[in-house]
């Protein structure tokens, strides 16, 4: 977390001219990256370990391939359907500098991970979206280093997070999405003093009745030196690049010899220095902390998350927002996530209305997280647990792997405002004892790192059951995640009788966009005869599901299944290896479901209230702005409209409050295009009104 926050510009646009290395954002500013070329090698035979592929035995030319890190191999059309352990080998050049440790780091590579510094093992980790780090300070030597890391993406097996099952059913492995392997995110190296900040965990929460806001900060120091360190720290708080005048109540600690210790730190923000974080007005703050000669630096938000009265709060105001759920994927890429991808996706959801969302059942890229951040959305963030079964629940060794990911994740995210909650599974047999032992468990183990986050898990048992709210699981969520794929408004009405103090989250919805029927879902689908029309469907399911949406007050969001297209070798995929669930294509082209989720889930709405022609052959178009009242619905400011290129703005409105505008219209068009923006800069409505 050591790094600059806000150090790159947010391009909008679909740039590819710059190297895939080149793209990937690292948040260490010190950090020194390992990407370019590699060597690399396929091990089906399991052969590298005992061959000593780790070693300078082995010559570098020998028999392997040249890829570019950040490398998946899933996706490269050489290695393209291969599952199994690769070698990757990286040699560098390197200074040994005395009073300083060196730390390798991996955002992420899937799935299990070995690594070997100079012939000696480093270590071991297990998990393929999650950053992990070792110190190799006495790995390295003067002059040429080798690097050699395996990494094992077989995760079609029972034992791995996310894994098959072990209910011997066909077809139930775990192929809901691709186990794309490789160094799938970037490699790298910081330089540290022999004491130095691992983390900062910040909380920052606001007195919304008198304005100001509690700071709350607890520092990991890592003590790699010899003899004990008395640890002090002091900080520097920033907004808009201006120091904030804090008074800070520090304590020190006393860190042993090759140990870790916290630092723990509270101030308050007066009225006038707090400047609330919210979806349309995403205020950051930067704080930079610093402990002997080291400092660390991270970006927060001031927010305040509740649930009252099966409403979501943010600030204490009211939001039902609509989402969706982005699966890491895109041709020739697999999972990797360039920046300009990143971007490109960040964009195109933004504008189409999806603003509080779980995003997938991993944990993506950070950079995403940042862009949510600075221009406002609201996440769930899951880990791990997909369709585990009972036997799998109750493990202990799957339980401690859930644990460690969760962490990792917590962790690297808990200083995010753009999320507000934590899952802990999806679709599970939740009214088994062993999923509501889980839920219940890991939401506890959940709390004990992270208390400020709202806590839920994605049911898809409670379509139908149960009969008593205390049969399955979801009693003890902050709010109901349901994945509903028919039967909405039977299925939305069940789970408010049985949990009517509950807010819920449509955490799954949707159909394909060739409408198949899955016969693991109750899916309503209708059915067509050739693609064109079933996209139209599709089109039509978004406007259907939502008129029953706004109807239920209780509804605080839906999440549609899914943002874009994903390679699969699960039943019922294509022939061309993609489920067609997307509001966009695998390249991300739109589909007509595009502009109707962005017509339905916009939180205004645009119409024609009258149009005047005079004698002398000026005219005027009046529209009305109305902010929705029922889904979605929140408070806006700061929106504009862009008509005739003239930029005009649009007054602040409650939900259920319109303004009318008046609009000089010259020349003899027929049409008018009229477009709304977010005050960040987001086309949210784009309509064609008749000039008659």
């Amino acid at each position: 977390m050591k790094r600059t926050p806000l150090f790159l510009i947010f391009i909008l646009t679909f740039c590819i001219s710059k190297p895939a290395s080149s793209q990937y954002t690292i948040k260490q500013p010190n950090a020194i990256p390992l990407h370019g070329e590699w060597s690399f090698a396929l091990d089906p035979a399991e052969m590298g370990i005992t061959g000593q592929w780790f070693t300078d035995k082995v010559a570098q030319g020998s028999r392997f391939d040249k890829v570019t890190v950040p490398h998946c191999f899933s996706a490269d059309p050489r290695y393209g359907f291969y599952t199994g352990t690769v070698w990757y080998r990286k040699p560098f050049s390197w200074k040994v500098t005395s009073g300083k440790r060196v730390i390798l780091h991996f955002d992420a590579a899937y799935y299990k991970t070995r690594i070997w510094l100079n012939n000696q093992k480093v270590g071991d980790h297990e998990g393929g979206y999650t950053p992990f780090s070792f110190d190799v300070t006495d790995f390295l030597k003067d002059g040429d280093n080798l690097l050699a890391v395996s990494v094992n993406n077989n995760t079609w097996k029972p034992g791995t997070i996310p894994g098959a099952k072990d209910n011997n059913d066909v077809n139930d492995a775990f192929m809901g999405w691709l186990n794309y392997g490789g160094l799938v995110r970037p490699v790298y190296l910081t330089i540290e003093p022999e004491v130095y900040a691992e983390n900062i965990k910040i909380e920052a929460t606001p007195d919304l009745e008198k304005g100001t806001a509690v700071l709350k900060t607890r520092l990991r120091i890592r003590n790699a030196s010899k003899q004990a360190y008395s640890a002090k720290s002091s900080y520097i708080v920033l907004f808009q690049n201006k120091p904030v005048s804090l008074n800070w109540k520090s304590k020190s600690a006393s860190i042993p010899a090759g140990q870790t210790g916290f630092l723990e730190s509270e101030t308050t923000l007066s009225a006038a220095q707090v400047k609330l974080w919210n979806l349309d007005d995403p205020n950051l703050y930067q704080l930079k902390a610093s402990a002997g000669t080291d400092t660390i630096a991270s970006s927060f938000g001031i927010r305040k998350i509740e649930i009252r009265n099966t409403q979501l709060l943010l600030n204490g105001k009211s939001l039902k927002l609509a989402g969706g759920n982005r699966v890491v994927d895109y041709p020739g890429l697999g999972s990797l996530e360039p920046d300009w991808l990143v971007e490109k996706d960040f964009r195109l959801m933004k504008e189409a209305g999806m603003e509080f969302q779980r995003l997938t059942h991993y944990t993506p890229s950070e950079y995403f997280y940042e862009l949510a951040d600075r221009y406002g959305m609201l996440i769930i963030s899951e880990a791990g647990n997909w369709q585990l079964t009972p036997n799998q629940m109750d493990n202990d060794s799957m339980r401690t792997k859930f644990r460690s990911q969760f962490r990792e994740m917590a962790e690297r995210d808990w200083n995010h405002p753009s999320i507000i909650a934590y899952s802990v599974g999806n679709e599970y047999l939740s009214e088994q004892p062993a999923g509501q032992r889980w839920t219940k468990d890991m939401i506890a183990y959940a709390r004990e790192l992270d208390a400020t986050r709202l806590y839920t898990f994605a049911t898809m048992r409670l379509n139908i059951l149960p009969k008593k709210p205390e049969d399955e699981a979801s009693q003890y969520v902050d709010f109901v995640s349901t994945n509903t794929y028919g039967n909405h408004a039977k299925a939305l009405d069940h789970i408010h009788a049985l949990y009517p103090e509950k807010p819920i989250l449509i955490s799954e919805w949707g159909i394909r966009a060739d409408n198949k029927s899955e016969n693991w879902l109750d899916n309503t689908a209708l059915k067509a005869h050739h693609f064109g029309e079933s996209e139209i469907n599709q089109a039509k399911h978004i406007s259907d599901i939502a008129a029953e949406i706004r109807k239920r007050d209780y509804v605080i969001g839906a999440s549609w299944w899914t943002y874009n297209d994903y390679q699969s070798r699960f039943h019922g995929t294509n022939p061309n290896g993609y489920r067609p669930w997307g509001i966009v294509r695998p390249d991300r082209e739109l589909r007509p479901a595009y502009k109707t989720h962005q017509h339905e889930m916009a939180p205004v709405t645009l119409e024609k209230a009258s149009f005047q022609s005079g004698e002398q052959g000026e005219q005027q178009l009046t529209i009305r702005i109305t902010a929705r009242k029922d889904f979605p619905s929140y408070a806006i400011s700061g929106y504009y409209l862009m008509a005739n290129g003239k930029k005009i703005p649009i007054a602040n409105l409650n939900p259920g409050e319109s303004k009318e505008i008046t609009i000089p219209v010259t020349g003899f068009d027929k049409n008018l295009s009229i477009s709304i923006y977010k005050p960040t800069g987001f086309k949210i409505v784009d309509e064609i009104l008749e000039l008659k």
